[in-house]
């Protein structure tokens, strides 16, 4: 194995790296949870996917031997803030109603642009992801570890989340999988409105899941940056479901219990 240090803002030597390889995955962004929404902020946002995507396409189309097959993360804020199910042929949010679906829209735009040159584009829409060590899952236990958790806003939005073990094992399908393209949705089968995702995570605490956290409270502590806590979309996986992806962690519960070890 060979580490490249790389600068994701501009080209360099690591672009010798992409020259060769077999494939390319992108997950680079800067988080977006969890964060007050500046101006600023919004840009850093855009700009950690946006740029790295340009550039690497820029990486495939100098190579002499490029790389066969791009993945490039995504999100499923894409579809928007809705409460119909969507898959993978689900149009987009409206134009400018959220901020993250003109992200995704952008970031897929970016790495599009490798499919001219002959690679596999894979856009990997992924979910919120549940695993050990940090990420989401730290942020939404803290509360119940305090005895203070519960259901976020009206508990009504749709979550759809996925473990780490099968998030890494979407991305290693559609690499080894030449038949698949386009956008692939990088959930669970099974997306939950928010409250039971509370009830659930509560239960595998051992913690008490009652008290409601009120939407105009992360209004205040993030303003915008509140969004993506307080919407959402049921996300269905139909391409890997098409594709026969057996899921490690098919259930919330025990998604919740593995990544917790419980």
């Amino acid at each position: 194995m060979t580490w490249v240090t790389w600068d994701p803002a501009s080209p360099g030597d690591w672009f010798q790296a992409v020259d060769g390889s077999d494939a390319v995955v992108h997950l680079a962004g800067e988080p977006a949870v969890g964060v007050r929404w500046t101006e600023a902020v919004k840009r850093r946002l855009l700009e950690s996917r946006v740029v790295p995507a340009g550039l690497l396409v820029d990486a495939i189309q100098a190579a002499s031997k490029p790389p066969g097959v791009l993945i490039s993360a995504s999100g499923i804020s894409y579809y928007g803030d809705t409460g119909e199910p969507c898959d993978e042929q689900s149009p987009p949010g409206p134009p400018g109603a959220d901020f993250l679906t003109e992200v995704t829209l952008a970031w897929e735009a970016a790495a599009a642009r490798a499919e001219p040159l002959g690679a596999r584009v894979v856009r990997a829409r992924l979910g919120v992801v549940l695993g050990p060590g940090g990420g989401a899952l730290s942020v939404m236990a803290k509360p119940f570890q305090w005895f203070v958790g519960g259901p976020i806003g009206s508990g009504d939005q749709w979550v759809s989340w996925i473990h780490l073990d099968d998030a890494v094992g979407i991305l290693l399908a559609c690499l080894d999988s030449v038949e698949v393209s386009g956008p692939v949705n990088v959930t669970a089968p099974s997306p939950v409105p928010q409250r039971e995702l509370a009830r659930t995570l509560g239960r595998v605490l051992g913690r008490p899941s009652a008290l409601k956290v009120p939407a105009f409270a992360l209004r205040l502590r993030f303003g915008q940056g509140a969004t993506p806590i307080l919407t959402g979309q049921p996300v269905i996986p139909r391409v890997m479901q098409e594709h026969g992806y057996a899921w490690q962690h098919p259930t919330l519960e025990g998604a919740l219990s593995a990544a917790l070890g419980r």
